[in-house]
């Protein structure tokens, strides 16, 4: 709940600022998405102790006889390296700048310390690429986006599929008797 009232209150301090009807910068509207989601899914990442990394919900963790399927799910690592691909990969449309990591090495991390270092670099990739959006850019049609075919779209999609990972993590946080940073404020 906290965390609900600190993003309200940058909200608020963000919507104070420029007079209504006024056009907004869509870049720095956009990075402070971005920005708020880095804090909370990285803030998700360090919390997780190394030694949990290869967690993934089973029918062990759950009621007996629920019935549901696990096989596909992926372990904590598993959504870390998820969320740093994909940042690079809206974010490099977003940007037209090509990824400066090994994608599938990605894919092959499993200890924290890599992990998390990877994906604050996904972060760092991803706000040099919104910083490229300006008001006569953000919503031109561009090259690659599979549906989502602006600057604009892509950047926010980024986010937005961002959040669903980050509250699938908090919950593998929950299942491991982890209070997510953003629940403790």
């Amino acid at each position: 709940m906290g965390s609900m009232m600190t993003v309200q209150a940058q909200m608020g301090a963000a919507a104070a600022k420029p007079a209504v009807g006024t056009a907004a910068d869509p870049a720095k509207e956009i990075d402070g998405m971005l920005g708020q989601f880095e804090e909370e899914c990285v803030g998700v990442a360090k919390a997780m102790p190394a030694d949990k990394y290869g967690f993934a919900p089973s029918a062990a963790t759950f009621a007996v006889g629920q019935g549901a399927q696990f096989a596909t799910v992926r372990t904590f690592a598993g959504q870390i390296q998820h969320l740093t691909q994909a940042n690079y990969y809206f974010y490099s449309l977003v940007g037209g700048m090509k990824p400066d990591v090994n994608m599938k090495a990605i894919g092959a991390m499993t200890s924290k310390a890599e992990l998390v270092a990877a994906l604050a670099n996904s972060f760092a990739f991803a706000h040099k690429a919104i910083a490229t959006i300006t008001p006569a850019n953000a919503f031109l049609v561009i090259k690659g986006a599979d549906g989502m075919n602006t600057r604009a779209t892509l950047a926010t999609f980024g986010v937005a599929h961002g959040f669903d990972h980050y509250g699938q993590m908090v919950e593998y946080l929950r299942m491991n008797g982890i209070v997510p940073p953003a629940s403790a404020k």
